[in-house]
C-alpha cells in the first residue's frame, strides 16, 4: 500500500467533500446532449451550475518534483481538479503526467527534463541514428515496465487505491488515459529527423517500425484499461473537453507531410488504433489543413481537436469537419467568435 502524505490526503477528502452530484451529473449531461447531436446554439460552452472553492492553503507544484514523486505527481493533478469544481467550464480528470515520452522511453529513449525554472513536462532525446532503429526492430516488443511505463502504471495503482474509499470521487473524476502521443509522432520522437529522409529512401524500415509502436501502443492501452475500464460513456479529457470513443490520438508530426504520405504512413496505423480501441478524436498542433480530407475519412475520427488556428486555412477545416458531422472539441473561443457567422455556421458541433 502507497502512503500518501497528509497534504494530499487533505486534499483528496476536499474534494470528495465538494463535489456535488447534481452539479456533475447536470454539466455531464450538457456535453452528452451536444455530443449526441442535440445542441441548438452557435457554439457550445458547458456551464457548471454551482462552484465549490477551496478553504485549503493549496500551493503549486513544480513538475519536476512531481515526476520523482508519485505523491506528488497526484497531488499536483487533483490541484486541477480543485481548480475546476470552482469553473463553470472545466471537467473533473486527471492522468499520469509524464508528457511525450511515454512511449519513447519504453524504446530506450534518454528522457530529458527541462530546466526546473520552465516548469514544463519532460520528453525524451531521440535517436538520430537510422541503425540504433535497426536495432531497436531486431528485439521486437520492448518491456512496458521499463522508462515512464512504470511510472504510468504505477500511477495507476495508486489512483485505484487512493480513490478506492471515496463514492463521489470515484463517480465523477476520471482518470484518462496517458499521453501515448500517437505512432507517426511516436516514431519521430523516437527516431528524429532522419524518419522523413528514411520514408524516401527506406520505407519499408518506416512501416515496420510504426507497426512494432502501433502492437506496443496496443498493449499499453489494454494495459492502462485493465486498472480504468473502458466505458461506451463519453469521457474527458485535458480539462476542456469530453468526447465519444475511447482515444486521443496526437498527430502533430503530420504537419510536416505531404498528403499523399500522410495517406501512406499515418492514416494506416491511426485506422489500427481507432477500430481496436473504438474510436476518437484526434490532436494536432500546427498546419493540418492540407491533410485534414485524409483524416476526417479515417474510420472511427469523430471530432478534431486542434491549436494554432491562424497556420490553417480555417475554411477547410470546417468543411472537411463541421460540415461533415465531425465536431471540433476545445476551440480557442475568440476564433470560433470570428468564424461563427460563415455560411452554414458550425452545425452546432463546436466547442470551446
Amino acid at each position: 500500500m502507497f502512503k500518501l502524505s497528509s497534504e494530499t490526503l487533505a486534499l483528496i477528502e476536499d474534494i470528495e467533500k465538494r463535489i456535488d452530484p447534481d452539479t456533475e451529473e447536470d454539466f455531464k449531461n450538457q456535453w452528452k446532449n451536444f455530443l449526441d447531436g442535440n445542441f441548438e446554439g452557435a457554439i457550445f460552452q458547458p456551464q457548471r451550475k454551482k462552484l465549490s472553492r477551496s478553504e485549503l492553503d493549496l500551493k503549486p507544484i513544480n513538475i519536476n518534483d512531481a515526476i520523482v514523486d508519485y505523491d506528488l505527481m497526484l497531488r499536483s493533478q487533483l490541484l486541477g481538479v480543485s481548480s475546476a469544481l470552482n469553473s463553470q467550464v472545466a471537467n473533473l480528470s486527471i492522468r499520469a503526467n509524464y508528457g511525450t515520452g511515454i512511449m519513447t522511453s519504453l524504446f530506450g529513449a534518454k528522457i530529458f527534463n527541462m530546466p526546473r525554472s520552465t516548469n514544463t513536462l519532460p520528453t525524451t532525446h531521440s535517436f538520430d541514428d537510422t541503425e540504433i532503429i535497426r536495432d531497436i526492430l531486431s528485439r521486437g516488443m520492448p518491456d512496458t515496465s521499463t522508462g515512464f511505463g512504470k511510472n504510468v502504471f504505477d500511477f495507476a495503482e495508486i489512483c485505484k487505491e487512493a480513490f478506492a474509499k471515496y463514492p463521489k470521487i470515484s463517480k465523477y473524476l476520471y482518470v484518462y488515459h496517458p499521453d501515448y502521443q500517437g505512432p507517426l509522432d511516436v516514431c519521430e520522437l523516437l527516431w528524429g529527423g532522419e524518419m522523413f529522409y528514411a520514408m524516401y529512401d527506406e520505407p519499408e524500415l518506416v512501416h515496420d517500425m510504426l507497426s512494432l509502436i502501433t502492437e506496443t501502443y496496443t498493449v499499453m492501452m489494454n494495459k492502462w484499461f485493465e486498472y480504468f475500464k473502458p466505458s461506451d460513456d463519453i469521457k474527458p479529457h485535458w480539462g476542456n473537453f469530453w468526447h465519444k470513443g475511447n482515444l486521443v490520438l496526437r498527430g502533430d508530426s503530420a504537419m510536416n507531410l505531404s498528403p499523399e504520405f500522410y495517406d501512406e504512413f499515418s492514416v494506416p496505423y491511426d485506422t489500427i488504433l481507432l477500430e481496436r480501441f473504438g474510436g476518437g478524436v484526434m490532436h494536432f498542433c500546427g498546419k493540418g489543413d492540407h491533410y485534414i480530407e485524409s483524416l476526417a475519412a479515417i474510420p472511427g475520427i469523430n471530432a478534431i481537436n486542434m491549436s494554432q488556428p491562424h497556420y490553417n486555412d480555417m475554411e477547410k477545416i470546417y468543411q472537411n469537419t463541421v460540415d461533415r458531422g465531425i465536431m471540433i472539441l476545445g476551440f480557442i473561443k475568440d476564433r470560433a467568435l470570428k468564424d461563427q457567422d460563415r455560411k452554414g455556421g458550425f452545425h452546432h458541433r463546436l466547442s470551446v
